[in-house]
């Protein structure tokens, strides 16, 4: 391959413009020659080749002077494209009016027959856009492929517009061939798009494979594709024993061309994700446009999407408060590049602090806030951490809204989760002090609060995913604490841009919106997909079975016994109402965490039982 190499660059060098210029003349000359012989049925005496002589100085002086002019030069022969041919077609007719009118009116006595001067232009297009067009089908490997024995045949699944863009990047590919292209679009089945034909539909894909001898094929994502499809396409390139590669989306194509092509095999995040979300672009430009906004927490999985989410709505600053300095140090490095230019702050802090908070608020006044800043480990939380729980948790929550409400926010969104429901651990039951925190801060008028809750996120830190990836890496075994565990799952993006939906929906405040988490995943038969994409077997990669974690439920719940769930405008958030949280005032609340700070956690987890409802502590771990 590599001779081969070598010996196409030697055989086809890369014009440079004066080589290019060199050939043009030369088509200018051929031309005109040509144009005479045609004229005269290509017998041409000594009279009419003295008149050839003295009259082909005249094109080969005047056009390349217009080609110049025109920018023929600009771009690359191997890439030439239609608006380099029409750039040729407008140069070619110009210079051959000016070329009339030069030989009409400075040299009247050079008799060139009209004819000559009409086949001449057609000539001269024919030759300099036959040249490139001749120059770019041996460069793309079209006429000869020298390395066509080597290559590996690859299929492409994907949109029509999307797939063509595609080919002529993989044109130049050493390492694979495309034989092929897969459509849903059963109309265009049979068709051609770049020399390579549309083969079928995805159910033709084992006589497709068999046909080509294929081992790979390769998706190409649309954000209008359903997650579905990619699981259809997956199981069945699996029994095919096909290798599957992917692109996420064609903005990584159009990356590609800055960047190395993004193309991976598919992974779990592929598959576990969610079809596209419909965001109010408008109704939440205007909620952030030019408006200061502050995230707490946004060194995290949840605040750093968040932020990044927020930018491209250009608020007229971004606040990004965070206890730890080496989340918002990796913040700022992912945001170095951000578009929007955008002033962005980074703020080391605690949520309570109110001495930094004050001054926080008093000299940048954020209008809307988001509330990500939390301790959400759950087994972590359980034993030796449960006062840092309730103090960040529920204290912190305090401390934010009430600063946020002295100094008028506007809008102030906590980011909870569904382990509030019923919960089972202190982490759970913090978060749903928290919303209970939110609510009895809520007044008629000033800050409106509201609670977004939802379910995992992939990708998070703590998240079984990386867990089980790296466990995989290792050579297992993968550790899955019970055989029937299960969770609901999303991504961090589409988490993120629902909870700027819902913050829109936000609107007398109280509200507490849920998020579509779709259907519960089994987490065994997540570990076996895994261990699939993986390349291995459950021979290979074995499955431990460790037992329920501290604090840790079997099934998680998305509303409570006393909540119920109603449509809002958006079809991926729910509105939860017949919140009938405790009457104890939120005073009461916030003096009895003050006093557990002496006390051990089997007896705060009893006592917290007095103030959320549904909690059911493990009082099986002692103090040590």
């Amino acid at each position: 391959m590599i001779a081969a190499n070598i010996l196409m660059n030697k055989l086809l060098p890369r014009l440079n413009s004066s080589t290019a210029l060199f050939f043009d003349i030369f088509f200018v000359s051929l031309s005109w020659v040509t144009s005479f012989y045609i004229r005269f049925n290509l017998e041409v005496n000594p009279e009419v080749l003295s008149l050839i002589w003295e009259s082909i100085f005249i094109p080969l002086a005047l056009q390349p002077v217009f080609f110049i002019f025109f920018g023929l030069y600009r771009g690359l022969w191997g890439f030439v494209s239609i608006n380099d041919f029409k750039r040729i077609l407008v140069c070619i007719l110009f210079s051959s009016l000016v070329l009339l009118a030069t030989l009409h009116i400075l040299f009247p006595q050079t008799l060139v027959p009209r004819a000559v001067l009409i086949l001449h232009p057609l000539i001269l297009i024919l030759t300099m856009t036959g040249s490139r067009i001749f120059y770019r089908i041996i460069k793309e490997h079209k006429f000869i492929s020298l390395n066509a024995l080597s290559q590996e045949p690859l299929v492409i699944i994907g949109d029509p517009i999307t797939t063509v863009s595609i080919i002529k990047f993989f044109s130049q590919s050493e390492k694979w061939s495309i034989v092929g292209i897969i459509s849903k679009n059963n109309s265009i089945h049979l068709r051609e798009i770049g020399g390579v034909k549309i083969l079928g539909s995805v159910s033709d894909l084992p006589k497709i494979a068999k046909r080509f001898a294929l081992k790979s094929v390769l998706i190409i994502s649309q954000p209008s594709d359903k997650v579905s499809d990619k699981e259809k396409i997956y199981d069945l390139a699996r029994d095919l024993d096909l290798a599957v590669l992917f692109m996420p989306s064609f903005d990584d194509f159009i990356s590609s061309l800055t960047k190395p092509l993004k193309i991976r095999n598919i992974e779990i995040e592929d598959l576990l994700g969610r079809d596209v979300v419909n965001l109010d672009i408008s109704g939440v430009s205007n909620l952030v446009l030019n408006k200061i906004v502050m995230v707490s927490g946004a060194g995290g999985s949840i605040g750093s999407e968040l932020c990044k989410q927020i930018l491209k709505f250009k608020p007229s600053l971004l606040i990004c408060f965070d206890l730890s300095e080496h989340s918002l140090y990796t913040l700022e490095q992912s945001l170095v590049l951000n578009t929007t230019k955008t002033n962005t702050l980074y703020i080391v802090g605690d949520v309570k602090n109110d001495l930094k908070l004050h001054d926080l608020f008093s000299n940048y006044k954020p209008k809307l806030v988001f509330h990500a800043a939390a301790y959400k480990h759950v087994p972590l939380m359980e034993h030796q951490n449960v006062k840092e729980a309730i103090n960040n948790n529920v204290l912190g929550t305090y401390s934010f809204g009430k600063a946020c409400i002295k100094f008028g926010v506007e809008k102030f969104v906590l980011i909870s989760t569904d382990k509030a429901v019923n919960p089972t651990s202190v982490m759970g039951a913090s978060k749903r002090l928290a919303e209970i925190v939110c609510h009895k801060l809520q007044s008629k008028n000033g800050t409106k609060f509201s609670i977004v809750r939802f379910g995992n996120v992939l990708g998070s830190s703590g998240s079984v995913i990386p867990k089980f990836r790296e466990q995989i890496a290792k050579g297992g075994p993968i550790t899955v604490t019970h055989p029937d565990i299960s969770r609901y799952f999303m991504s961090i993006p589409e988490a993120c841009q629902l909870i700027l939906q819902a913050s829109l929906l936000t609107q007398k405040g109280k509200e507490t919106f849920l998020l579509d988490m779709g259907e519960s995943i089994k987490i065994l038969s997540l570990a076996k997909r895994m261990i699939s994409l993986s390349g291995f077997s459950e021979n290979e990669i074995h499955i431990k079975f460790t037992g329920l974690r501290p604090g840790e439920k079997l099934f998680e719940e998305l509303v409570a016994k006393n909540e119920k769930c109603k449509p809002t405008k958006h079809q991926k958030i729910q509105l939860i109402e017949s919140i009938n949280f405790n009457n104890k005032n939120i005073g009461e609340l916030i003096s009895w965490i003050k006093t557990i700070q002496k006390l051990n956690e089997i007896a705060i987890k009893k006592e917290l039982i007095n103030w959320v409802d549904g909690y059911h502590p493990d009082l099986s771990v002692e103090n040590d």
